[in-house]
């Protein structure tokens, strides 16, 4: 198992955690998950992931604070950060988007369709 390849999911829905874990480890990632932005925040500071993959819509912190407190933080100022939400509102996602995000994918979940995009943000943040 390559340790570079950590991921960072946060999310308030036990089952996509769930799903979401078990898919990834099955491709050989470290998974760490965390239920709110807080917890994200604390979780990245802590384990400095290569990638972040996070809910929009979350109590505590929702996923836009998040992402903005993430990119405040030298060591995850590039991590690559994907948000996969339910939300459907184009100006939301756009919002979303420009608090530093570089990618999202729509719920329900298609697993390798999210797999394709975490793999695309890994090999051009290694290049």
């Amino acid at each position: 198992m390559n340790p570079d390849r950590k991921i960072l999911i946060v999310d308030d829905e036990p089952d996509i955690l769930e799903f979401l874990s078990y898919n990834f480890r099955k491709k050989g990632f470290i998974v760490i998950t965390a239920n709110n932005g807080i917890e994200g925040v604390t979780s990245a500071k802590t384990d400095l992931p290569e990638v972040i993959v996070s809910d929009i819509l979350m109590p505590e912190m929702d996923g836009i604070e998040m992402c903005k407190e993430i990119r405040k933080i030298s060591d995850l100022h590039h991590t690559p950060f994907i948000f996969l939400t339910a939300v459907s509102d184009d100006y939301k996602v756009l919002y979303a988007m420009s608090s530093g995000a570089d990618q999202y994918a729509s719920k329900p979940i298609k697993f390798e369709y999210l797999l394709s995009i975490v793999n695309k943000l890994i090999e051009e943040k290694a290049a």
